[in-house]
């Protein structure tokens, strides 16, 4: 079969690229997707059901068995040979998302796996676009505006995620002069907006449950503020932005905001969350210095299910500017919902599946 473009991708079959893989996949499209060995036989169920739902041939998806962190990312001399020859755009998101991440894994895999990915890049003969999957937690402990053309800082970080991601986009910030990058920095990954699903409980679920443990009660007390705003923004409005500027040749050289413009505060928030679960809205907001407090202590955790390392985002001031991707993704019709448009059905999947595999 003739393709017109073949996509090497890393961090499949997780859940952002396993959605990109399917916005993304046609008839005329082959993929290259490296897995790491222990999740094979779950790529090879996904990119199955993927086929079949959108009738595109099974052989569109060669599967890879490799590791970011590998020399050549573990590919042998000849995948590595057809890799090089046949790619023409890489989508690279493999990455430890976790907050809580020791230091050596983090470096491992986010920094070392980041240049290990820069230099098969720097080998493919015809490549059109290296998309890199960033994130917006990148300016570490700046506060006030952040401007998607600012990148470099000394203002430190909470955490092992956060510098190492910081470091790896330094890495590909880099390769800019040299090859045709689009940097993509999403705020916080939420389920989708129409359906609700997500792949993981954590940022802002750890309040949806919290306030499910006695709703009518908990919805009282507001344990947001008002005047620190959290960005959130839904999974299918990230790939669809990824997908869309991974293709406009105005996006070269770019680095993107995947952000909600004007995100709610984290009181605006917790309001929204109360009343999509009793149809009633928070009686009190507690000041913003109490609430803190409380959710610092050694038994707050078992409380109100949050983890202390989560603290710090519920009272962030950074704003994130997004100037550039507004104006790209206006061109395709690409929106980011306001986070009262779509809570309801982020609650909704939480009901239905109490639990997740």
């Amino acid at each position: 079969m003739s393709f017109t473009e073949t996509i090497f991708m890393t961090g499949f079959p997780g859940f952002i690229a396993g959605r990109l893989v399917e916005r993304l996949a046609k008839p005329e499209t082959q993929f290259f997707l490296l897995v790491q060995p222990a999740f094979i036989e779950k790529a090879k169920r996904d990119v199955a059901d993927i086929a079949e739902r959108l009738d595109v041939p099974l052989e569109n998806f060669a599967l890879f068995e490799g590791d970011i962190t590998a020399a050549n990312l573990g590919l042998s001399e000849s995948d590595l040979e057809i890799v090089r020859k046949e790619t023409t755009d890489i989508f690279h998101l493999a990455a430890i998302y976790d907050l809580a991440v020791r230091r050596d894994p983090a470096f491992l895999v986010n920094v070392d796996g980041t240049k290990n990915v820069n230099e098969l890049a720097r080998t493919i003969e015809n490549l059109r676009r290296y998309n890199y999957i960033s994130t917006c937690y990148v300016a570490g402990k700046r506060r006030g505006r952040i401007l998607e053309s600012e990148l470099i800082h000394e203002a430190g970080f909470r955490n092992y995620y956060e510098e190492t991601k910081y470091l790896a986009e330094v890495e590909v910030e880099n390769l800019k002069e040299e090859l045709p990058v689009t940097v993509f920095r999403p705020a916080v990954v939420v389920g989708d907006s129409k359906t609700g699903e997500t792949a993981k409980y954590d940022g802002i679920y750890y309040v949806i449950f919290y306030y499910k443990k006695a709703a009518s009660l908990l919805r009282m007390i507001n344990v947001g503020n008002k005047s620190v705003k959290l960005n959130l923004v839904p999974v299918d409005f990230v790939v669809d932005g990824i997908a869309a500027l991974s293709k406009d040749p105005q996006a070269v050289g770019k680095t993107i905001a995947l952000a909600d413009p004007d995100p709610l505060t984290t009181a605006g928030i917790c309001d929204t969350i109360a009343f999509a679960l009793t149809g009633k809205r928070s009686i009190v907001t507690p000041p913003a210095g109490l609430v803190k407090w409380s959710l610092n202590l050694s038994f707050s955790p078992a409380i109100t299910g949050l983890p202390h390392y989560g603290v710090p985002y519920f009272f962030l001031d950074q704003l994130y500017d997004t100037t550039e991707s507004e104006a790209l993704l206006a061109a395709h019709g690409i929106r980011c919902p306001r986070f009262d448009e779509y809570a309801g059905n982020l609650v909704k999947f939480t009901d239905d599946h109490p639990k997740l595999d």
